[in-house]
């Protein structure tokens, strides 16, 4: 230690923080005197942050907050292991000021270790003079230095040399529709000139189009994000080559694993941005990023509240000169499922964050129960299963304050949720290739060291009568649907003949051009959702550059109509974003329609280019005298037309006839 700051070396890297205030200003390793950005002020190099509102006379909103430690301790030092805390009381004087929750940072050193772990515990005493406020917002951030990080992984798929903030500057930048997205016209790598990247600093893409976005993961699939430096050798490869001029080194690689999901929030298919042009690599805890105000928990006066997020790892890597530089990234795969396998840790000396032996299991099996499909029990094969705090069906998804512990059966429907923190939960469950959400309205209790077998659990989704017909798949997602090539000038090399095709920049104004004269119209029967169904209703530009609301047709047949009951139109929509679906049934004039959503959804996701936000399920009863013999029309309005980002995505549509006695 220093009067400056707080050095951990283990030998194989070096951490240097701020002392008291706990911003990582340097980070030794392989000969690289530091990994963080030099040319930035010590205090934007590695940090936690908040964005926080207060909803009192204080006006302090949309505050962004480096979260800088006033208190220093060492709290373990011996030879297997340092941990270190950067703390933060909060106390009324600093109302208005600072966000109002108690903050302990905590670092981790173990020896051996070719990397670092950090936690937090934030909380927010249940006292009255602890004001409301809601949290925007909370990650790590790590500004690496530009002239050696130049290669972004997030998956297989989805890895590629990277632009430089420096190309998002007048000049070398043309903005586009958001201020995240960026053409790149004349970018300083040569290689990348005339390609078409998004790249945040939000995203990736160049003649390049730069957005931060095009990075974003599903939790269930985004425990490993990052990035690695490029090699000076005159022999570089394509993708790894660097600018050069730069001092020869070994390509190495920066890495930041989670290893559990636990502490984030909406369950296990709310996405997060993970890294961006800077370059930047994140741990994100919590967002409102592809749901909107849902996700952003909300604490009342004197509200009590704790939480530890994290530990997450960063992981350190190395080959040597002549190696293939891939294998850092094969390298850090292997590393994660190690610390997954480790997950609990059990190192961190903090009475908050429960080991293994403190934690419970829940297991059973869970089938699905619909007539209209099988006579017999189908078993839940791939479903989500979960556990998360007491609440309406489908409340795991906003939930945002709490722990949630999630897996997937197999192809049976048996499941196992592990290392459960004590506490009452409810247990939830989504299964793909049906609609709604299943909750077991029994409360579980986790006590340590308990191993719960729940037995079998039985789902019957929603489900009125036989199915007439449907579009799309209930998977939550509208990636089925019919993907249009990208415009010429904005085409992501990257995602040229991809599964995440719909993350090229600019698929929203697509729609008006294959639509010219008139919306979307559906024959069932004759159509084909994959080919005939645009993935996303958008707005329509018209001449004026102002926008317009959208109808889209259903036509089908009826060879009769049953006059003994009512018909259910299902909609499950995948994403939201200000929008208003209203229906009506073969009269498109009609003032009154038949079902309104009202204004919906803040998702987000065209912009962020995503294929889904938040779920949402309607049942819209069609008595019977609105269909008739013969042909029939579903208008399926999205009122909205305000701005290009009112939308919305279908995930799956179905028409049920009345109830039929052979399903009873």
């Amino acid at each position: 230690m220093s009067p400056r700051g707080v050095v951990i070396d283990n030998g194989i890297l070096q951490v240097t923080l701020s002392k008291p205030e706990g911003i990582v200003t340097g980070i030794r390793y392989n000969g690289i005197d530091n990994l963080l950005e030099t040319r930035n002020d010590e205090s934007n190099r590695g940090y936690w942050d908040v964005v926080w509102n207060s909803p009192d006379d204080t006006g302090r909103t949309g505050v962004f907050e480096v979260i800088k430690g006033t208190d220093f301790k060492v709290i373990m030092e011996t030879e297997e292991q340092v941990e270190v805390s950067f703390s933060r009381p909060w106390d009324p004087s600093l109302k208005g000021k600072l966000v109002p929750i108690n903050i302990d940072k905590r670092f981790i050193v173990l020896r051996g270790s070719s990397g670092f772990y950090s936690y937090a515990i934030y909380e927010h005493v249940g006292l009255p003079e602890w004001p409301a406020f809601s949290l925007g917002e909370t990650r790590i951030a790590f500004k690496l230095r530009k002239e050696k990080f130049h290669y972004m992984a997030v998956s297989d798929n989805r890895r590629r040399f990277m632009p430089l903030p420096d190309d998002r500057l007048p000049g070398r930048g043309q903005a586009l529709a958001y201020p995240e997205a960026v053409l790149l016209v004349n970018p300083l790598e040569p290689e990348l000139k005339g390609e078409n990247l998004i790249c945040k600093m939000p995203r990736f893409e160049v003649k390049i189009v730069d957005v931060k976005l095009l990075i974003y993961g599903d939790l269930i699939d985004s425990m490993l994000r990052r990035w690695m430096t490029s090699t000076s050798t005159p022999a570089r490869t394509k993708i790894f080559g660097s600018m050069g001029g730069y001092v020869r080194t070994p390509p190495v690689g920066f890495w930041q694993i989670t290893p559990s999901d636990e502490f984030r929030s909406g369950g296990p298919v709310k996405q997060n941005l993970s890294s961006h042009v800077g370059p930047t690599c994140l741990a994100m805890f919590l967002s409102g990023h592809y749901s909107g105000d849902d996700l952003v928990p909300k604490f009342g006066q004197g509200e009590a509240w704790k939480k530890v997020f994290g530990p997450v790892f960063i992981y350190l890597n190395s080959v040597m000169d002549g190696d293939d530089p891939l294998t850092l990234w094969e390298d850090a795969k292997n590393q994660m499922l190690i610390e997954v396998q480790s997950w609990p840790y059990s190192f961190p000396a903090c009475e908050d964050f429960p080991t293994s032996d403190q934690r419970g299991s829940v297991s059973g099996r869970l089938l699905v129960r619909d007539r209209y499909v099988s006579n017999d029990y189908i078993s839940a094969n791939g479903a989500y299963v979960g556990l998360a705090p007491p609440g309406d069906i489908g409340s795991w998804q906003r939930e945002c304050k709490d722990y949630q512990f999630w897996t997937k059966a197999d192809d049976n429907g048996y499941f196992s949720v592990n290392n459960i923190r004590t506490g009452d939960y409810n247990l939830y469950s989504w299964v793909p290739g049906f609609i709604g959400d299943y909750r077991n309205d029994v409360a579980i209790t986790i006590t340590p060291g308990c191993d719960i077998d729940i037995g079998d659990l039985v789902y019957e989704p929603p489900r009125d009568g036989p199915t007439l017909w449907e579009i799309g798949i209930p998977d939550r997602s509208a990636a089925e649907f019919y993907m249009p090539d990208p415009d010429p000038k904005y085409i992501n090399k990257l995602f040229i003949n991809h599964p995440d095709r719909f993350r090229q920049y600019g698929l929203w104004e697509r729609y008006a051009e294959l639509y010219p004269n008139g919306d979307l119209v559906y024959t069932v029967g004759v159509s084909d959702y994959k080919k005939d169904w645009f993935f996303a209703q958008v707005t329509r530009r018209k001449n004026d550059n102002s926008y317009q609301g959208t109808t889209w047709q259903i036509k089908f047949n009826l060879d009769s109509v049953d006059q003994t009951g009512t018909y259910k139109l299902r909609v499950a929509v995948a994403s939201a974003t200000l929008a208003e679906l209203q229906v009506r049934v073969n009269d498109p004039n009609t003032n009154r329609p038949l079902f309104s959503s009202g204004l919906f959804g803040r998702d987000n996701a065209i912009a962020r280019h995503g294929i889904h936000g938040l779920y949402w399920l309607y049942g819209v009863d069609i008595p019977y005298a609105f269909l008739v013999q013969g042909d029939n029309t579903i208008y399926l309005t999205q009122t909205r037309g305000q701005s290009p980002w009112q939308n919305l995505m279908y995930d799956y549509i179905r028409l049920e006839g009345p109830p039929s006695k052979v399903a009873l």
